[in-house]
C-alpha cells in the first residue's frame, strides 16, 4: 500500500476505536450506493463510511474508487471506513446535482494516468470531446496517454492524419484492436506499475479492450462480487481491477459528453498545451484569446503555430457552447 497515511495530518479525519478492531490500511476498488469494497491485508471488505464521516460539508464525494482509507472490520467479510486520505491526484467532471446546483463528480482518486479511448471508426472519433478530456488531464496534472482503438477497421493512413495532432503535442498515442490483438502488448506495458483508468465515450470498446489486456479479468471480478452477495461486474459502476503485471486500472461507464469541474477562465489556455508558450503576450491582461486585438494566441494560430481546429476547441470551451 501506498504510504499515504504516513503523514496523519493529511488525513480527512482520524480517530482510534476501542473495541472495534483493528486499524487496517487499504484502498477502494468499488463504490456503489454508499457500500465500498476495500482492498486490505486480509482480503477484501464490504464497507460503509461511519456516520461523522458523513456528517461533515464536502464539496466533492467522500469516498471513490482509488481512495487510500482506513477500515476496521466489523463482522466477517465487512468493515466500516474510518478515514480517507488526502488525494495526491484525481480525475474528475462537473455533473448536476440536486436543485439545480452543479457537482463534482470524481471518477478515480490517486491515479498516475488516464488512458482515453477513442475508436477510430464505429462510433467516430470526435476531437472536441478528445479535447475536453485533455483539458480536465491538463488541470489535473495528470498524465494522458491516447488509445485510438479498432485500427482494424480503417487505413493506417487514416489513423495516422486522425491523431498526427496529438502525437505533434507530445501525447503518447497508442494504436490497438481488441479485435486483433494488435498493440495490446504495448498496452499492456504502458498499464505496468501504474494505477490508472480508461475512460472515453460509449462503445469505442474499453471493456473488450481491458479483458483483451488481462483475459479473465471480468470472470475474476465476477468471481468477487458474488462472494459479496452483488452480483456480477457490470459496466454502469466504475471499479479498480488490480493486474498481473502489477498495477490497478479502473473501467468507466461511457462518457458522452464531459465538462470540466470548475476550471478557472483565465486557466483554461493554459490546459492547451501549445499555447502555454504564448500566455502573458497579449495586449490586454484579462484577453480571452478569442476576439481582442493584439492576442499573442491569435496571432499564433494566424501564423500556424497553433491548429485552427484546436483553437475552435478552446473557444467553444470557454464560452460553453458545445453539446
Amino acid at each position: 500500500m501506498v504510504g499515504a497515511f504516513a503523514a496523519l495530518p493529511r488525513l480527512i479525519t482520524r480517530h482510534w476505536f476501542e473495541g472495534v478492531g483493528e486499524i487496517m490500511h487499504g484502498r477502494v476498488l468499488r463504490a456503489q450506493s454508499g457500500f465500498f469494497w476495500v482492498q486490505t491485508e486480509i482480503g477484501v471488505l464490504e464497507c460503509k463510511l461511519r456516520g461523522r464521516l458523513k456528517k461533515q460539508r464536502q464539496s466533492t464525494d467522500i469516498a471513490v474508487i482509488g481512495d487510500e482509507v482506513e477500515v476496521t472490520q466489523v463482522s466477517p467479510g465487512e468493515g466500516a471506513i474510518e478515514a480517507v486520505a488526502e488525494r495526491r491526484s484525481r480525475f474528475s467532471r462537473q455533473q448536476p446535482g440536486p436543485r439545480g446546483v452543479w457537482k463534482e463528480d470524481v471518477l478515480i482518486a490517486n491515479l498516475d494516468q488516464v488512458m482515453l479511448v477513442f475508436s477510430c471508426d464505429s462510433p467516430p472519433m470526435k476531437p472536441r470531446l478528445l479535447d475536453r478530456f485533455l483539458v480536465v488531464a491538463e488541470y489535473h496534472q495528470i498524465e494522458a496517454v491516447i488509445v485510438a482503438n479498432k485500427v482494424d477497421l480503417v487505413a493506417p493512413e487514416v489513423v495516422q492524419e486522425m491523431f498526427a495532432p496529438y502525437k505533434h503535442l507530445d501525447y503518447p498515442v497508442i494504436s490497438v484492436s481488441a479485435r486483433t490483438g494488435s498493440g495490446v502488448a504495448a498496452l499492456r506495458e504502458c498499464l505496468r506499475d501504474r494505477i490508472s483508468v480508461f475512460t472515453g465515450p460509449s462503445g469505442v470498446g474499453k471493456s473488450s479492450l481491458l479483458n483483451t489486456v488481462q483475459p479473465g479479468l471480468y470472470l475474476q471480478t465476477s468471481e468477487v462480487s458474488e462472494a459479496l452477495n452483488k452480483g456480477r461486474h457490470t459496466t454502469v459502476v466504475a471499479e479498480l481491477h488490480p493486474l498481473e503485471g502489477g498495477g490497478y486500472v479502473a473501467d468507466t461507464p461511457g462518457i458522452r459528453e464531459l465538462a470540466a469541474w470548475r476550471i478557472p477562465d483565465d486557466e483554461l489556455a493554459w490546459c492547451f498545451r501549445e499555447m502555454r508558450s504564448f500566455l502573458g503576450g497579449c495586449e490586454f491582461r484579462d484577453c480571452t484569446h478569442i476576439h481582442e486585438p493584439g492576442c499573442a494566441i491569435l496571432r499564433a494560430v494566424a501564423e500556424g503555430a497553433i491548429a485552427p481546429e484546436r483553437h475552435e476547441s478552446y473557444t467553444r470551451q470557454r464560452m460553453n457552447t458545445e453539446r
